[in-house]
């Protein structure tokens, strides 16, 4: 078997591909502001719809925009077809994704379309396409497919693609959305965690080790054993003086022969790394990460609250 070359067959796909994303800047106009202010004044839904490669874009873009403060639903035309033409309402804007303009399952619903919503957007690569002339506002983007036979939607979805994102960072961008915002729409996974989270939803009070700067060593082994956290504050007048950590008591034992009248005060550390309870979880880990150490003290309106572990962030998959 005659050997092939993918290595420069994928190159010149990755050319052609970036030479069509570049060409975007050059080929969008008024209308993409257009569709923009009708999105941002529209009071209903944003419907997108495609058939094939173009559908899967769609659901895509369409899934962008609900992340990003613009309420979004993907509705297959065929299944418009057949009923879920009810889910349009006449406050509803419309976007179709074709590249040829002329997909047939769009074309047969564009009488109902225009009668049941509020006004028909559209992407295709043909300005004089039946979807096109069809639409209110109409988006003309024009790419050289990278594949060789000029079939496969290769460089035209990647472009579609690129569109759907510059549409839902232009809406963002426009509406102060903040990553406040983000974490509303994203309660879970990392990204949730990351911006929803903070220190008080993962500190343990059940185990919240303290020892005055007058306790003995013997009390403070105990302490720091018993909690279980590598770690105990040093209190005096319910005021954080110092911190006592694993390495401490280590280090005091390489240190000294006679430990038996040692003080917690006098193996402390001062000035210990404290952060509020409602400082987000991923910036206590940020902290952790500078000051190279494991544990924080929590507090709460400047009072001892409680002990934050690296492990509760991990388990919660903030890293």
């Amino acid at each position: 078997m005659k050997k092939f070359n993918y290595i420069a067959s994928a190159k010149r796909t990755f050319k052609i591909e970036s030479s069509a994303i570049n060409s975007l800047a050059n080929q969008i106009d008024t209308n993409f502001t257009q569709l923009c202010d009708s999105i941002r004044s529209n009071k209903g839904k944003f419907i997108i719809m495609g058939v094939g490669k173009s559908g899967h874009i769609g659901q895509k873009i369409s899934a962008t925009l609900s992340s990003t403060g613009t309420g979004s639903i993907f509705i297959h035309p065929t299944e418009a077809a057949h009923g879920d033409m009810g889910l349009i309402e006449k406050k509803d804007i419309v976007f179709l994704i074709s590249n040829s303009g002329e997909t047939d399952e769009i074309i047969n619903i564009l009488p109902s379309l225009k009668r049941s919503s509020y006004k028909l957007a559209s992407l295709t690569g043909n300005n004089k396409s039946s979807i096109a002339l069809a639409s209110d506002i109409s988006i003309v983007i024009k790419s050289k497919e990278a594949c060789p036979l000029d079939l496969a939607p290769t460089s035209s979805t990647t472009s579609a693609l690129a569109f759907g994102d510059a549409l839902a960072i232009a809406l963002l961008e426009s509406k102060g959305f903040t990553s406040n915002d983000f974490a509303k729409f994203h309660p879970g996974g990392s990204l949730g965690k990351k911006l929803f989270l903070k220190v008080k939803d993962l500190v343990n009070t059940d185990f919240k080790p303290m020892v005055g700067k007058d306790d003995n060593i013997k009390d403070v082994i105990i302490e720091i054993s018993q909690k279980m956290l590598g770690i105990t504050p040093v209190l005096s007048k319910d005021s954080i003086v110092g911190v006592i950590t694993d390495g401490d008591l280590r280090r005091t034992l390489l240190d000294n022969q006679e430990i038996s009248s040692l003080k917690a005060e006098d193996i402390m550390s001062i000035n210990p790394q404290v952060i509020d309870l409602e400082v987000k979880a991923a910036d206590a880990l940020e902290t952790m990460k500078s000051n190279k150490i494991s544990q924080l003290i929590v507090t709460k309106d400047s009072e001892y609250y409680g002990i934050l572990h690296i492990q509760n962030l991990i388990k919660e998959g903030i890293s």
